[in-house]
């Protein structure tokens, strides 16, 4: 366990005037950050009721304030709670209730998110209200208290593609780690700006990106939020060296389109998950940069990093203890057999729970959820719900979420796999492969994001795979616009699932293998 706490990282900031918060047009130095960081934790700690814990809930876009009270937090030892925006009604009040928020801090732009509920203080920081607090307390020292490592930072609520969020529980010593390990693996220093779209109420964000910046001692560029054809113009506008990413976003920025100046840029090192392999070296060649992703998770049960020699479609090696462990034996699942064309043959025994047989790993459970804690937990190793299967060489390849696990024709399968195969086409920008219930099993089922592509297309192209097996040829297709995501661009199959398939707008697998209108 780290022994340093993100007070200790903020404090060699505080006389810091050359590095600093760049957003939109204006800058604020570290140190008047800092000093604005205590003002607002004194305006916080004086609202909140000592007898119940000091969790603030923020629902922020990605402004100058959530850096503030992100520093705050270390500062008063407060325990900060990012809430998710999509969320609204019960659901958000449901999030707040678990997380035992006495307070929740918007904006003018999120304050009607809150219409309907109740229950909970609001402060708005675009509000009188607010800026009275602040003056207030604007004598209030920057101070840097001797916090426990172990002792609670923020909850981080799961992206809830398969189920209800749940809140995970992050101390100092998680962010701590995990600031100093990337900033030292990638050198980052002082003379470095870590550009931050990714939305701020989300791990990425936080731990590889704001953190990172802090443990670096390095500027922070931020942007409201996310926009593919503001990107590079906004990395070469705050000479950004670092950014951090997490899902699709890479996919947005290649379907700008592409400039001959396009490397001619700051940007040296992108760090995230979740990308398509050809989007990861298509995003180095067209910008000249090095990409690295990882496989994890806000939980941080599991972590895989990928090595230079680790092949496209793969995570990274499977390094003890890490294992894929059989999903009703709980035995090691045997090495994936290919045939000569690349075709997993013994998928439904390969394919298996990516487990760290080792214990929790950086993961230190929900907060009020013991029911889930137990679940990831079962018998003293953490579950991540992950599939997975392993090769000759020791790479981990993703095959899916346990939720994603679907039976065709007898047969069980993973759909991570057939997903990586439709995005090799050039033209298929977001693929999400899912099970519907059939009279026997299930039918399966592609939702698309494409340009162009045709039903004769999709088929003559699916027919020239020559590792995609009969009977992962999708069932039906469509292709749309664009898919139900999740804030950090996670595709929510349960909404797919849910519409079912067939009817306008759909294909349907014939026979002979070609697509017809469903």
């Amino acid at each position: 366990m780290s022994r340093t706490t993100v007070s200790q990282l903020l404090a060699p900031l505080a006389d810091v005037d050359d590095r600093g918060l760049y957003f939109e047009d204006d800058f604020v130095s570290w140190r008047e950050h800092l000093r604005l960081s205590a003002v607002r934790g004194a305006a916080v700690a004086a609202r909140l009721d000592v007898d119940r814990p000091p969790h603030v809930a923020v629902l922020l876009g990605n402004i100058p304030e959530f850096s503030y009270l992100l520093a705050a937090a270390a500062m008063e030892s407060l325990v900060l709670v990012g809430l998710n925006p999509t969320r609204r009604g019960a659901a958000l009040t449901a999030d707040m209730a678990t997380a035992d928020c006495q307070l929740v801090i918007v904006e003018d732009a999120t304050a009607d998110l809150l219409d309907g509920v109740t229950g909970v203080d609001v402060l708005n920081v675009d509000s009188p209200e607010w800026q009275a607090a602040l003056d207030h307390n604007s004598d209030a020292p920057v101070r840097f208290p001797d916090t426990d490592p172990r002792q609670l930072f923020t909850l981080i609520f799961t992206s809830g593609t398969s189920g209800d969020p749940k809140a995970v529980q992050c101390d100092h010593a998680k962010f701590a780690a995990a600031g100093e390990m990337l900033s030292q693996r990638f050198g980052l220093g002082p003379a470095d700006t870590a550009f931050l779209a990714m939305p701020m109420f989300h791990s990425n964000a936080l731990i590889a990106g704001w953190v990172v910046a802090v443990a670096a001692g390095a500027s922070i560029a931020l942007r409201r939020k996310f926009s593919a054809s503001g990107w590079l113009p906004d990395i070469r506008k705050y000479n950004a060296t670092y950014a951090n990413y997490v899902g699709k976003p890479l996919a947005y920025i290649l379907a700008t389109p592409e400039q001959p100046d396009d490397a001619d840029n700051p940007l040296k090192i992108m760090y995230g998950n979740e990308a398509a392999p050809g989007d990861l070296s298509a995003m180095a060649r067209r910008f000249g940069i090095r990409i690295v992703d990882g496989f994890g998770s806000t939980e941080g049960g599991v972590a895989i990093t990928r090595t230079p020699d680790t092949p496209d479609e793969a995570l990274g090696p499977l390094v003890a203890p890490n294992a894929i462990l059989d999903i009703e034996t709980g035995e090691p699942c045997p090495i994936a057999e290919f045939d000569a064309d690349g075709r997993l043959l013994n998928e439904s025994a390969a394919v298996g729970e990516l487990v760290n047989t080792g214990g929790a790993g950086a993961f230190t459970g929900y907060y009020n959820n013991p029911e889930a804690d137990a679940e990831r937990m079962r018998g003293g190793m953490y579950h991540s719900g992950d599939l997975g299967y392993v090769d000759a060489d020791g790479y981990v390849y993703f095959a899916g979420r346990l939720g994603d696990w679907v039976r065709v024709d007898g047969e069980n399968m993973g759909t991570g796999p057939i997903e990586r195969i439709l995005m090799r086409h050039d033209g298929i920008r977001l693929s999400a492969v899912y099970g519907v219930r059939a009279e026997v099993g299930d039918d399966l089922v592609a939702s698309l994001v494409a340009d162009g592509l045709t039903p004769d297309d999709l088929a003559d192209f699916l027919a020239a795979q020559p590792d995609l097996g009969p009977k992962q040829w999708p069932k039906f297709v469509r292709v749309a616009d664009d898919l139900p995501r999740t804030e950090t661009f996670k595709v929510l199959k349960r909404v797919l699932k849910a519409e079912g398939a067939g009817g306008p707008g759909w294909w349907q697998l014939t026979a002979d293998r070609r697509y017809v209108p469903a």
